[in-house]
């Protein structure tokens, strides 16, 4: 794919949901690259995380839902492109910028005066605090009670208050006797923490060290910091001081203002810590802390231009979602009546998607719906542009939803599971639309399913996961034809395909794991038949097999034992040629 362009790039990423007063990490460290107009299949077990990982590029997890950690960087040159006119208000911001930029710049002559300081007080803290060990097992302790608190009160709203009152009453004993032991716990461990804390205050020769050291240290900070900033420093302040400005320009003018010094104090500690500002990474991961960093290209006398840096995984703003959402990313989703407004009719819902994001009027927006509804296979559009959605079958009005998906003509079109509420002709109709329509509008499909039948007639390449994590990543004809990890085997060895007449239908023992919990070594290996040691103690990392296939299993490292796939998927192409008559 080296001559393709990355247009979505995900690194580490890992999302994780407040449940029950419990953290479940739903996707676990997944770093893939997609590519311009090419179809990538999502392939997994319902649970898998293959819905929530595509709801993170849309903006559209549950609000129970957060990125704890990684990058979605969106290569769109065209929403990346940033032009902010310059006004009186732009240049007083500016100014005030630079003038506060090469005030802060001067922390930067006692960056290792600061480090020491921190280092010094960090040691003093260590001290004060109780130990690691004793302070893991205090914090677990609280948690565990705090976890069974919790499920009591679920237990307890699920009884009957006629029939089950002794249940209830015992419950609520069990609560307030928990509550009782979690503010114990919590009074215990204040008590050995303001101990461990006066124990160091006692210490009269530590105290008269750590005293005269952080003197020391403080005197030749602010020795350093009176010092003056280089000419180099002055102009990269400039080129920050617009950057700054192009990166909240698109907002009102009270966001702009709170942005501003929201920016500025990120940038004055990046400075009083030592970030290399000059490196593009370091400077973006600031900026990333407030607002999409705008990098400076050029000015003119009245505009300065720019681009964006769009990490989708730092949006934090509505605003902005409302330029990514449906404009640049949309969705179709599996069942098209709950995407569809039953009392407007459908034509005014292509048109009003139209309108939202595109400068037409009604006129040319209906023009142009009843274009997309051509295209998308709907008879006699015209006269069925005011019908409601109850007047549309299933697989017309699937044929709807892609319609308005593609109203904007979107760079990515997520389809989650679009084709399994119908039934298997329609299906067929549904894939090859979206195929036909590819090659028009230029879009990249990600398409998820579980259905391998479904892979094979729309992906170039598939992402195979499990329990939050990409367990094998390769093209369509490696999956189906040389499969690494024994998750895949197991999943093509139960496509009702390759049955045979007289044998049950192969299926995947055991559950997926519960990622409540911290999952450790190989997540598929409590149901993996070739499962050895390593997979219950180590995670394997991801081998390469060929240019374009990677495999997260152990069974890929030298030292493994030889085992061969599973017979069932042996021989597949001869087996799938005959399953449908070719």
């Amino acid at each position: 794919m080296e001559d393709k362009k990355v247009l979505l790039s995900i690194k580490d990423l890992q999302v994780k949901f407040r449940v029950r007063g419990k953290r479940l990490t739903a996707i676990r460290g997944v770093s893939l690259d997609i590519y311009e107009n090419e179809s990538i299949a999502i392939v997994g077990e319902s649970g898998s995380g293959k819905s929530v990982f595509t709801k993170t590029f849309a903006g559209m997890l549950d609000s129970n839902g957060y990125i704890d950690n990684g990058s979605i960087i969106f290569n769109d040159e065209d929403l990346a492109d940033t032009v902010v006119r310059k006004t009186s208000v732009s240049d007083w911001m500016v100014k005030h910028a630079l003038a506060r930029l090469n005030e802060y710049s001067k922390y930067e002559l006692g960056v290792e005066e600061y480090k020491a300081i921190e280092a010094l007080k960090a040691e003093k803290a260590e001290k004060e605090n109780i130990g690691r060990d004793q302070e893991a097992a205090s914090d677990k302790a609280i948690a565990d009670l705090g976890i069974r608190k919790t499920e009591a009160f679920n237990l307890k709203q699920t009884l009957d208050p006629k029939t089950e009152r002794a249940k209830i009453r015992e419950l609520s004993r069990s609560i307030k006797e928990m509550e009782k032991e979690i503010k114990k716990l919590l009074k215990d461990r204040v008590k050995i923490e303001l101990a461990a804390s006066k124990s160091v205050k006692n210490d009269a020769e530590y105290m008269g060290k750590y005293n005269s050291r952080m003197a020391e240290l403080k005197a030749k900070y602010d020795t350093a910091v009176q010092g003056s900033i280089s000419e180099k420093t002055k102009k990269r302040n400039e080129i920050l001081a617009k950057e700054v400005y192009l990166s909240i320009g698109r907002y009102s003018f009270f966001k702009r203002a709170q942005l501003l010094y929201m920016l500025l104090a990120a940038l004055k500690t990046a400075m009083k810590t030592g970030v290399d500002l000059s490196d593009d990474a370091q400077r973006n991961a600031v900026f990333d802390k407030v607002a999409f960093r705008v990098k400076y290209l050029d000015e003119t006398a009245d505009k300065y231009h720019g681009t964006c840096i769009l990490n989708l995984a730092n949006v934090k703003y509505a605003k902005d979602w409302y330029q990514i959402r449906g404009k640049k990313i949309a969705t179709v989703f599996q069942d098209p009546m709950t995407s569809l407004n039953p009392i407007i009719t459908i034509g005014k819902q292509i048109t009003s998607i139209i309108m939202k994001h595109q400068d037409v009027t009604e006129s040319e927006a209906r023009a142009k719906a009843l274009d997309l509804m051509k295209k998308v296979g709907i008879p006699n559009a015209e006269a069925r542009f005011d019908d409601y959605p109850f007047q549309y079958s299933g697989g017309m009005r699937q044929r709807i939803v892609i319609a308005i998906a593609l109203s904007c003509q979107p760079k990515i079109l997520i389809c989650d599971e679009p084709t399994t509420a119908l039934d298997v002709t329609i299906q067929a109709q549904i894939l090859k639309l979206l195929k036909d329509l590819q090659k028009e509008f230029n879009y990249t499909i990600v398409f998820i399913t579980h259905d391998l039948g479904v892979v094979a007639n729309i992906a170039d390449r598939v992402a195979v996961v499990y329990a939050g994590q990409i367990i094998e990543l390769a093209s369509v004809d490696e999956i189906f034809y040389d499969p690494r990890h024994p998750y895949t085997w197991a999943l093509l060895s139960s496509m009702p395909q390759l049955a045979e007449k007289n044998t049950r239908l192969y299926s995947i023992t055991g559950t997926p794991p519960s990622l409540y919990n911290k999952v450790v070594g190989d997540a598929f290996a409590p149901r993996n038949p070739y499962c050895m040691k390593i997979d219950t103690l180590k995670e394997p990392p991801m081998f390469k097999v060929t240019d374009t296939h990677y495999a997260k299993t152990w069974l890929l490292d030298p030292r493994s034992p030889k085992i061969e796939k599973p017979e069932a998927i042996q021989n597949i192409h001869e087996k799938l040629l005959k399953a449908f008559n070719i």
